[in-house]
């Protein structure tokens, strides 16, 4: 089992940026995929983005491409999301995730083993 613990979150005016991190401890970080989901109020938990054990493949849900970016750096056991050109429909509950399984990419919550306490977002019109 990893255990995640996410910061970053905060207040921001729409078309600021925010950067979240994600520190994991309690396995081999290296060897499993990382993502983030969110949480609106009344909604469901969504996929947002997601990075392979070696970082070179991310992938985006479209709402936030070319906005947000996911990265990783293996030697502090840690994942980013940098979030930038935010908008007041980003408001949500953030939440680092953890592949279920070694070098099985993050699709969905299906493929999630282990989650962090979430950290909220909020972006004001």
């Amino acid at each position: 089992q990893v255990q995640l613990v996410e910061s970053g979150g905060g207040l921001v005016q729409a078309g600021g940026s925010l950067r979240l991190s994600c520190a994991a401890s309690g396995r081999t970080f290296i060897s499993y995929s990382m993502g983030w989901f969110r949480q609106a109020p009344g909604k469901e938990r969504e996929f947002v983005c997601a990075i392979s054990w070696s970082g070179g493949y991310r992938y985006y849900v479209d709402s936030v491409k070319g906005r947000f970016t996911i990265s990783r750096d293996n030697a502090k056991n840690t994942v980013y999301l940098q979030m930038d050109s935010l908008k007041p429909e980003d408001t949500a509950v953030y939440y680092c995730a953890a592949a279920q399984s070694p070098y099985v990419r993050i699709k969905d919550h299906t493929d999630v083993g282990s989650w962090g306490q979430g950290t909220q977002v909020t972006v004001s019109s």
